[in-house]
């Protein structure tokens, strides 16, 4: 028997079946081309890369989870919800009523209600956020519920497993969710250490040897710190030393990051997305109740209205990609961008050129050096069809901007752990914060302004002329940005 001639028809019988897969499973036609001319040209490894990265993992639901699995409570919570959010609707003032379109869409598509009476702080870098983190999480006396993409065995990481074992001594109960990858340093040592000192701690997703590609693949990014069901935490400062600036920093290089802290209803949905991932990784079954989810009408600390925005392959859409969108095409005089990595697919450079046509201001900041060669090049080959349309691109020169933030008419804001591209959208398990408050997004816009004092604006008659060269390379780049 010829072996050689077996096997040759076995792969293509292998390969029809994965080309017709293909086809069924991508929604996207753009993708679909890109994905069989993968499988078809790079014989086995592209089959293993569009497994690996190109399968549609929320339309299979392998991430499945819930909070409640009974309906008839998922039923009741749904509507005490429902009617607090309405009350958020009536109470909003210009912020809401101008965007309401946003909050509605959210509030239908991942019942994340509109909580007014919260008191929200912007916290620049992590000098600021850490302070106030460790004030906190030292006055806490029920719980402690922390979810880090990374988290570093270093001398911040070290001062915040040290107060969380004291509280768990006190008998707090300490819950902490580390990504498996993000956090792989602190697998043998520090999760140990907390572990005996009596914090209940997991890896979102454990990477096995059998799952490697896929769990690598799908990341936890989020950011979360919830403080007796009132204070929440939420934004881009991971824990580790170089989030610090300061005269005692070994830092070598400025890093510029956002965060928030949330006082009051909007730690609601903070709450349900950390229990939920906890029951998802923790294998628990922790349900809502008075200690979680105290009552909001007893929880109002200021006049400020948030709601979040969630999303990740356990969802049914990206919901963040949509508030994103929803934002941008709300805005009519002035949006403001600030994000590290930038590959926005089509869907968002098509709103932001739409927007920028239609005299809407649109300042997009950026790093004038990313930490990836090829994530840079790939953002790069965006900015030619933004500059024509009038979008102002700022490469930020004081350091690293790892900020991920939105102001749109200077009413509403975002600020969360979503990067504005294909992994975050569509791979990665994120969160941000939605706060409909002018006052709030004056001061995100006031930080935005200092920022670009740090900047080069982008001069579009020079970026345009670039060698041949440069932009097919930036065009290859742009081709890897599902896997980015």
């Amino acid at each position: 028997m010829n072996w050689i001639l077996v096997a040759e028809i076995a792969y293509i019988i292998l390969l029809v079946l994965v080309c017709i897969w293909v086809i069924y499973e991508t929604r996207s036609t753009t993708k679909a081309i890109c994905y069989l001319l993968l499988v078809i040209f790079l014989p086995v490894i592209g089959m293993f890369i569009y497994f690996s990265f190109g399968t549609n993992y929320r339309k299979r639901k392998i991430y499945n989870k819930k909070l409640i699995k009974d309906e008839g409570l998922v039923s009741r919570v749904r509507e005490k919800l429902s009617d607090y959010s309405r009350d958020g609707f009536l109470v909003g003032g210009e912020p809401v009523t101008r965007f309401k379109e946003l909050g509605y869409m959210l509030a239908r598509d991942s019942s994340s209600i509109l909580t007014s009476g919260n008191r929200v702080s912007l916290l620049l870098n992590g000098e600021q956020k850490f302070e106030e983190v460790l004030r906190c999480i030292d006055q806490a006396r029920r719980h402690i519920h922390i979810e880090y993409y990374i988290y570093e065995d270093d001398e911040i990481g070290g001062t915040i497993e040290r107060l969380l074992i004291k509280k768990a001594a006190e008998g707090v109960a300490v819950r902490f969710i580390y990504d498996d990858f993000g956090s792989r340093p602190i697998r043998k040592k520090l999760v140990k250490r907390l572990r005996k000192g009596g914090v209940a701690a997991f890896p979102f997703h454990k990477v096995l040897l059998w799952a490697f590609a896929n769990r690598l693949n799908y990341r936890n990014h989020r950011k979360i710190i919830v403080i007796d069901g009132t204070v929440g935490f939420v934004g881009g400062v991971n824990v580790s030393d170089k989030y610090i600036n300061s005269a005692a920093s070994k830092n070598k290089v400025f890093w510029r990051d956002t965060h928030l802290k949330i006082e009051g209803a909007g730690v609601l949905q903070l709450q349900h997305i950390f229990l939920s991932d906890w029951n998802f990784c923790a294998k628990d079954s922790i349900v809502p109740d008075a200690d979680y989810f105290p009552n909001p009408m007893t929880s109002i600390q200021g006049s400020q209205l948030v709601q979040i925005a969630s999303s990740g392959p356990d969802s049914d859409r990206p919901t963040v990609l949509y508030a994103i969108l929803q934002a941008i095409n709300l805005a009519e005089t002035e949006i403001l961008i600030t994000t590290p990595y930038f590959i926005p697919g089509e869907s968002i450079t098509d709103a932001l050129i739409v927007a920028a046509l239609g005299g809407v201001k649109v300042q997009l900041l950026v790093p004038g050096v990313s930490d990836s060669r090829i994530v840079n090049a790939a953002a790069h080959s965006y900015y030619d069809d933004l500059l024509s349309a009038g979008v102002e691109i700022f490469l930020y020169q004081k350091g690293f901007v790892h900020a991920k933030t939105i102001v749109a008419d200077r009413m509403v804001s975002m600020v969360g752990t979503a990067n504005m591209d294909y992994r975050s959208f569509e791979l990665n398990f994120e969160v941000n914060a939605i706060v409909y408050d002018r006052q709030f997004a004056e001061e995100l816009a006031t930080a935005f302004e200092n920022d670009i004092e740090y900047s080069i604006k982008i001069n579009p008659n020079e970026w345009h002329s670039r060698p041949v060269a440069t932009l097919l390379l930036e065009k290859t780049a742009r081709l890897m940005s599902p896997v980015l």
